[in-house]
């Protein structure tokens, strides 16, 4: 990766990132939970959920993570919907980032240019990685392993049944997943299948504007 793309790729996944676990914290606390919120994480302030060893990989490695949102589960009202709810957030935002995102290329790609290394082209091709980076974080956190945000629609009713079980899940799954990113990243095996989802979800995001 080259100097240019990696100054491309930091905004959006600083921006990525500052969403997705904002959209955590701000269901939350709308569900009831007052954590994230005491813990300033109620904020469009990157700072307050970047973990910097985590945005670094990203840059570096394709993967990584931001500050986990911590809630309370006693507090909410619906314990175990409410629990999917705010796992769930923080993906949802990320594809509503990434049509965002879409849909500002779409309009660039629009206006009229007639030299190919325009500031419109440049623009359009910006916002498209924009969007198809919000499109990989929006999978990637639907994995269903621990501590991914995926895992945790039937984690929080696992806690209840086996609580050994799901603490083990947590032990483990961090370093499975790990394990299974390493060995596709420098290998040709495809577990996960991340860039075939990747592929199919941005086409499909790309119809609905007409790309």
């Amino acid at each position: 990766m080259n100097l240019n793309e990696t100054l491309q790729i930091i905004p959006a996944a600083v921006i990525g990132l500052t969403v997705h676990e904002f959209a955590h914290a701000y269901t939350a606390l709308k569900l009831g939970d007052n954590t994230a919120k005491n813990d300033g994480r109620v904020s469009l302030n990157p700072l307050k959920h970047i973990d910097w060893l985590g945005f670094i990989l990203i840059i570096v490695a394709g993967f990584g993570w931001a500050k986990p949102v911590v809630f309370n589960p006693e507090n909410l009202k619906h314990k175990h919907r409410d629990e999917i709810l705010i796992s769930i957030a923080g993906p949802l935002s990320n594809l509503l980032l990434a049509l965002m995102f879409f849909g500002i290329a779409r309009i660039c790609y629009g206006i009229p240019n007639t030299q190919p290394d325009s500031v419109t082209v440049w623009l359009t091709q910006l916002f498209f990685l924009w969007g198809v980076i919000n499109v990989g974080l929006f999978i990637f956190n639907l994995i269903p392993l621990p501590p991914l945000d995926g895992s945790h629609i039937y984690l929080t009713f696992l806690k209840d049944i086996n609580p050994g079980l799901m603490v083990n899940l947590y032990r483990f799954g961090t370093w499975a997943l790990l394990i299974i990113i390493l060995v596709e990243n420098n290998s040709d095996i495809n577990i996960l299948h991340i860039s075939d989802m990747l592929q199919k979800v941005t086409g499909w995001l790309l119809k609905l504007f007409s790309f």
